[in-house]
């Protein structure tokens, strides 16, 4: 029944009383909607605000979902107003490096087409949304569909058709016309039918009738799957034929006064726009300034620190160069104090080394002086030895002499008694004791005393002697002791070696021990 009515509709009646809204669903990143939308115009500019930004989103989601094809570069560029859409103007401090990880702007189609990180993709996102300074959302939206509505795929509307052979074929319906597609390729159509060249559009069930101007063509014919499929193509093909017609013909004096209103409203739109933008960069430039101003001011505050640390610093410098001063000041004259002292123990040192010179002049002067003593003494030593023999060899004499006296005594005491006779006495010689023979008896004056005498002499000489002998010997020792640190071990001689190695093995001894000591020889009574 219905298909019967249809095939006897014209193109230009069906217009009429068909209506111009069709389901559309929109899914943003929040929510997904389906509502009854009009048939949009080819011109995305016409539309109103919120028509505009919705119609953004729902090419944008077509996009990122594939179902309309964009080139790579394309992608990036769309991305762009995308994000300046969303953000707005660019600003380092703010849009720091990773602030676009969690979006998805591009296509997984050219994400996987590239070698490239998500870094790199938001790095070229980033230096076009940074050119972008100063666009509105509006704007930028408008933006993006401006350079969507140039991809051969945007606002075309695709269904599954077959020809009188049976070649499965798609039919694209946009603001333009109607486009017939390989199935295989989307983007160039086989043939194309401009909404100015078609004369009428028909079904009739499951068959659809394009009949173009020109008698010349052929008419198209094409089946569909479904009835409903038919509906909604010849739905489009009205809304978008009315469009294409609306836009070829003087507007009416209330759609021109809407336009009117809505170029003011745009331009005083745009007017608000340029004023706060004015405002904007005039609060940019206040606060650029007064961050200059405050920078400059951080900085001359840091530079005063500086100097007043420098001052500081110079202070404690000079106070630590005066007090090093005063250091090296004191230390010169410690050092010439230390100088003068030095001067004094070489003055010192040189007068030491000359009364060491003087007292070693000093001291070998007293060697040689005890070596002529030591000589002297045993000279004298000698001396009173050849005396003590001398005297030893006079009481030999003495006692030889005593004897004989004794024996002529005994003889003279043991001839006859002859007459006494006084004949004069010859005279005996000197060194023999005188004998005085009284009467009867015998009388022997023997003078011993000056003999004991002269032996307690030669005791005491001999003791004498010794003693200054072990005296000496002291003095030499300490002598040697004194100057044996002066001693030059290389200048020593054999004869100098000989002495040193006698005097440790404890061998020397004076040459004068030799002589005995003198006996004292008890005298014995001479008994007559």
């Amino acid at each position: 029944m219905a298909g019967a009515i249809a095939s006897r509709m014209s193109f230009s009646s069906l217009k009429r009383k068909q209506p111009k809204t069709f389901t559309v669903r929109i899914v943003t990143m929040d929510a997904e909607m389906e509502f009854n939308c009009e048939v949009l115009d080819h011109d995305v500019s016409k539309e109103e605000p919120i028509t505009q930004h919705l119609f953004f989103l729902q090419v944008k989601k077509q996009i990122l979902d594939e179902k309309i094809y964009c080139p790579p570069e394309a992608s990036v560029l769309l991305a762009s107003y995308a994000v300046q859409a969303k953000y707005g103007d660019y600003d380092p401090s703010v849009h720091k490096r990773g602030f676009l990880a969690q979006e998805e702007l591009l296509p997984k189609r050219v994400i996987n087409l590239y070698q490239m990180t998500p870094e790199m993709w938001e790095e070229r996102i980033t230096a076009w949304y940074a050119e972008h300074r100063g666009r509105a959302r509006d704007e930028a939206e408008m933006e993006y569909l401006k350079i969507a509505q140039d991809l051969e795929m945007y606002g075309v509307n695709y269904f599954a058709i077959r020809n009188k052979k049976g070649t499965e074929l798609l039919l694209g319906v946009d603001a333009l016309g109607l486009h017939i597609y390989d199935p295989e390729n989307r983007l160039t159509p086989k043939i194309s039918f401009p909404w100015n060249e078609i004369r009428n559009i028909s079904y009739s069930d499951k068959e659809f009738t394009i009949k173009p101007l020109d008698k010349k063509i052929d008419v198209f014919k094409f089946n569909s799957s479904k009835l409903r499929v038919n509906k909604l193509i010849l739905q489009l093909c009205i809304g978008n034929h009315d469009l294409f017609m609306r836009r070829r013909k003087a507007d009416s004096l209330e759609v021109q006064q809407m336009k009117a209103q809505a170029r003011e409203e745009k331009a005083r739109k745009q007017m608000e726009r340029q004023r706060l933008a004015r405002e904007k960069q005039m609060r940019e430039e206040a606060e650029r300034t007064r961050d200059e101003l405050e920078r400059r001011l951080l900085q001359m505050k840091e530079e005063a620190t500086m100097a007043n640390e420098a001052l500081m610093r110079s202070e404690e410098t000079a106070d630590l160069l005066a007090e090093k001063a005063q250091i090296t000041e004191e230390e010169a004259k410690l050092l010439a104090q230390k100088a003068a002292e030095a001067e004094q123990e070489m003055q010192r040192i040189k007068a030491t080394a000359i009364r060491t010179e003087e007292e070693k002049r000093l001291m070998e002067q007293k060697v040689l002086e005890a070596e002529v003593l030591a000589l002297k003494m045993a000279e004298e030593s000698e001396r009173r030895a050849k005396e003590a023999d001398q005297l030893k060899q006079d009481l030999q004499e003495a006692r030889e002499a005593e004897r004989r006296a004794k024996q002529k005594l005994l003889e003279i005491t043991t001839k006859p008694t002859y007459p006494p006779m006084n004949p004069i006495p010859a005279p005996l010689p000197p060194d023999i004791p005188s004998f005085n023979l009284v009467g009867d008896s015998l009388s022997f004056d023997f003078k011993d005393t000056d003999m004991k005498r002269l032996s307690m002499e030669i005791e005491k000489e001999k003791v004498e002697y010794m003693e200054k002998s072990k005296h000496l010997q002291e003095q030499l020792n300490e002598l040697k002791t004194e100057i044996e640190a002066l001693k030059l071990r290389e200048r020593e001689t054999a004869l100098d070696i000989l002495h040193n190695e006698n005097s440790d093995r404890g061998g020397t001894s004076s040459k004068h021990n030799t002589i005995k000591k003198p006996q004292a020889q008890g005298r014995r009574p001479i008994c007559i």
